[in-house]
C-alpha cells in the first residue's frame, strides 16, 4: 500500500475516482429514496406525517454524526472511514429489502443517513489533501457528480421501483454502495493522519467563529438551502402554472444538469487564478437568488425553467468555490473535522432553505416565501465582500 502526500500537484483519475463515485452514492441513495417514498407513500400505507419522519430522519443522522466522522478521519486516516461507511450503507441497504414495512424503511434510512455521516465528509477531506492547490478543480468535480446523483437518483429509482419496488431499488444500492466500496479499497491511496496540536475550547471557539471558515461555509448552507427548496417547491409551482408533472421534474433536473455542468468549469478557473474565491461565491449566491426572486415575481412556464438554469448555475459556482476554500485555509491534519461540519453547516441549510418558505407560504403564499429566501441568500452573498479571502493562506486560529 502506498502512502500519498498531503499535496500531491497531479493526482492519477483512478485515484480520485473512487471519491466521486462516493459522493455520486450519498446523493442518489438519498434522493431516490426520498423521491420513493413520496410517489409511493399511499401504498406502504404512510400517513403525511410517518413520510415526513422517514424523510427527515436521514438527514437528522447526517447533522448529528458528520462532525463526528469528520473529526474520526483526522484521527484514524481518511481512506478506513471511507471504505466502512460505504460497506455500512450497503449493510443498511439491506434492511430496506423490507422496505414495504415502515418501520424497516425507517430503520434503513437512519442507518444509511448515518453511514453517509462517515464516508462523506471523510471523502471530502481526502479530495482536499490529494488536491492540494488544485482543490478548485477536485471540488468541480466531485461536487459535479453529487449534481448527477441528485438527477439520476428520482429518475433510476422510479424505474427501480416500477421493476420490483423497494425491495428492488434497496438491493440496487446495496451493491453499488458495496462494489464503489471494494474500489476504494482497492484505488484509494493510504494517507496517514497527520500530527496535530492539543485544541483548547477556546482554540476550537475560534476556528468555527473565524472568517475563513464561517463565511464558506454559510455560503455552502446558502447554496443547499437553495437547492433544497428549488427541489421541493418548483414542481409544485409548475404545477400549478399548467405544466405536467413530467415538464415538472425535468424542471429539476434542468437545475442539477447546470449544476453539474458549471462546477468543474468553476473550479478550473478558480485554480487558474481567473476567479477569485470571495467574488466568486458572492456572484453565485447573487444569480441564485435572481433566480429565486424571477421565478417569485413572475412565476410561469417560462421563467421556471429559467430560474431552474440561473439557479443551477448559481449554485455551480458557489458550492466548489466554498469547499476549495475551506480546503485551501485549514491545516491538513484537521481537514476531516473541518469539512464535517462544513458539511453540518450545509445540512442545517438543506432543512431550514423549505422550512423557511413553507412557514412564510402557510402565512401568506409561495411567491412571497420564495422572496424571503432569495433575500436572504442576496444577504448572505454579501458576506463574500466585506475583507478579502486569501484563498493561498492557511489560517490557524
Amino acid at each position: 500500500m502506498t502512502t500519498a502526500p498531503s499535496h500531491t500537484p497531479t493526482v492519477a483519475p483512478a485515484v480520485t475516482a473512487p471519491l466521486y463515485a462516493a459522493g455520486f452514492v450519498t446523493a442518489f441513495g438519498a434522493h431516490s429514496i426520498a423521491a420513493g417514498m413520496g410517489a409511493h407513500s399511499g401504498d406502504i400505507g404512510l400517513s403525511l406525517l410517518n413520510l415526513g419522519i422517514l424523510l427527515a430522519v436521514y438527514d437528522l443522522a447526517e447533522v448529528v454524526l458528520k462532525p463526528v466522522f469528520g473529526a474520526l478521519s483526522d484521527r484514524i486516516g481518511t481512506k478506513p472511514v471511507v471504505v466502512a461507511g460505504l460497506f455500512a450503507f450497503a449493510l443498511m441497504s439491506l434492511i430496506g429489502l423490507w422496505g414495504a414495512n415502515p418501520l424497516m424503511l425507517g430503520l434503513a434510512r437512519i442507518g444509511q443517513g448515518a453511514a453517509a455521516s462517515a464516508f462523506s465528509p471523510a471523502s471530502s477531506a481526502m479530495v482536499a489533501r490529494l488536491a492540494g492547490r488544485n482543490a478548485g478543480t477536485y471540488f468541480g468535480r466531485y461536487g459535479s457528480w453529487k449534481s448527477l446523483g441528485y438527477v439520476a437518483g428520482p429518475l433510476i429509482g422510479a424505474a427501480l421501483i416500477f421493476l420490483g419496488g423497494f425491495t428492488f431499488l434497496f438491493a440496487a444500492l446495496a451493491v453499488l454502495a458495496a462494489a464503489t466500496a471494494v474500489w476504494a479499497m482497492v484505488a484509494l491511496p493510504r494517507l496517514d493522519p497527520l500530527p496535530r496540536p492539543r485544541y483548547t475550547l477556546l482554540d476550537l471557539a475560534g476556528q468555527v467563529t473565524h472568517r475563513s471558515f464561517l463565511v464558506p461555509t454559510l455560503v455552502l448552507a446558502a447554496a443547499t438551502g437553495a437547492l433544497g427548496t428549488a427541489i421541493g417547491f418548483l414542481p409544485a409551482l409548475a404545477t400549478r402554472h399548467g405544466l405536467d408533472p413530467v415538464a415538472a421534474v425535468a424542471a429539476v433536473s434542468l437545475l442539477a444538469l447546470a449544476s453539474a455542468a458549471t462546477q468543474p468549469w468553476i473550479g478550473r478557473l478558480r485554480d487558474q487564478g481567473r476567479l477569485h474565491d470571495g467574488p466568486g461565491m458572492t456572484a453565485g449566491l447573487l444569480l441564485t437568488a435572481a433566480g429565486i426572486a424571477g421565478v417569485a415575481l413572475f412565476p410561469g412556464p417560462a421563467t421556471i425553467f429559467a430560474a431552474s438554469a440561473a439557479i443551477g448555475v448559481g449554485i455551480g459556482i458557489a458550492t466548489p468555490l466554498g469547499f476549495a476554500h475551506l480546503a485551501a485555509t485549514t491545516p491538513p491534519e484537521r481537514l476531516g473535522r473541518t469539512m464535517g461540519s462544513a458539511e453540518l453547516g450545509r445540512e442545517l441549510g438543506d432543512a431550514g432553505g423549505p422550512l423557511l418558505v413553507g412557514a412564510v407560504a402557510t402565512a401568506s403564499a409561495l411567491p412571497l416565501g420564495l422572496g424571503v429566501l432569495a433575500a436572504a441568500v442576496a444577504a448572505t452573498s454579501l458576506l463574500g465582500i466585506g475583507g478579502s479571502l486569501n484563498s493561498n493562506h492557511r489560517d490557524t486560529p
